[in-house]
């Protein structure tokens, strides 16, 4: 083979790595950044693109996507000297290409490192019990500290996270002894609260039930005193009936008046408790007596009573006719 032909497949080669070089094709989710002679000149956007070979080259390939960083486990030291382990992760964004590539070193490293230290400062600042509940807290004052620290580079830092906490063993045993104790605490308080309830509530009703039944004494009382009274108007209507029967001269109603005092004595001697028999006085006598004038009285009261019936249903005697 001959010079020329050497030189040929040289020529031949150099020609396809120039336009190897000269075209470009930048995937979907990236930019490339351009310089000439090593200065940046522009980006390159997803598709393709032309480069003059030797002159331009491709400096910093940049991930425009949304990316996921894992924070990796730090001892922290909080507020009241306790050491808990805490892990995290972050969600970035690069909005600039060129502040991404050139504006900072390492760009990951940068972002890890920052994050880490944002997070020991905020835990740092909180007790033990605060750092355990206030998470979504922390999340806000670290993501806010990191983002305005990374806007130079031209990131976007949308979310951070803590994954875990986690205090030392025995620790968490002792704060599981107190949250017993707590728990046990509130229990015995929210049955001495039933208690108290439930006897105030008792205490209510047998208040009530004395009030309904001291009004219901005094309603039977009242009742009871009205009775009486009615009965001693009736008995004064009855003896002022007996006594003027007397005045008109009729003996028996004097006899009906002893006959029915004599009678109810009688009746509450024989209803007395304990009482297995009674005694017949030997006035007893008088009593039939009286009862003889009781019947009598009646017969007379019947007798008058027909005597008044026969009189009004008697017919007139036909008057006398005249002759003529």
């Amino acid at each position: 083979m001959g010079l020329s032909a050497v030189l040929s497949v040289v020529l031949l080669f150099a020609g396809v790595i120039l336009v190897l070089k000269a075209v470009r094709m930048v995937p979907q989710g990236y930019e490339w950044t351009v310089e000439r002679f090593g200065r940046y000149t522009h980006t390159m956007d997803p598709g393709l693109h032309f480069l003059i070979p030797i002159v331009y080259g491709v400096g910093r390939k940049i991930n425009m996507m949304e990316q996921v960083m894992d924070v990796p486990s730090q001892d922290v030291i909080t507020k009241d000297n306790a050491v808990v382990k805490v892990d995290g992760v972050v969600y970035f964004q690069v909005l600039d290409a060129a502040k991404a590539a050139y504006e900072v070193a390492q760009l990951e490293v940068a972002i890890l490192n920052l994050v880490m230290t944002n997070i020991r400062t905020a835990i740092g600042s909180l007790d033990l019990d605060e750092s355990l509940s206030k998470r979504d807290e922390i999340n806000a004052r670290v993501l806010v500290a990191v983002d305005q620290a990374t806007h130079p580079w031209g990131l976007k830092v949308n979310r951070i996270e803590l994954k875990d906490i986690q205090p030392p063993r025995d620790l968490v045993d002792s704060m599981a002894r107190q949250m017993k104790a707590e728990r046990e605490k509130r229990a015995n308080i929210l049955e001495a609260e039933g208690h108290r309830q439930a006897e105030i509530l008792r205490a209510e009703g047998e208040k009530q039930a004395a009030i309904l039944e001291a009004e219901g004494k005094r309603e039977a009382a009242f009742r009871e005193a009205e009775a009486r009274e009615r009965l001693a108007e009736a008995e004064a209507k009855a003896t002022q009936l007996v006594s003027d029967a007397i005045a008109g001269g009729n003996v028996n109603a004097i006899n009906y008046f002893v006959a029915q005092k004599y009678i109810e004595a009688f009746k509450a001697l024989a209803e007395a408790p304990n009482q297995k028999f009674v005694m017949m006085p030997m006035e007893a006598t008088g009593v039939i007596g009286s009862l003889a004038g009781i019947a009598e009285l009646a017969k007379n009261a019947l007798g008058s009573d027909a005597l008044a019936a026969q009189a009004s249903t008697r017919t007139p005697p036909p008057s006398p006719r005249l002759g003529g």
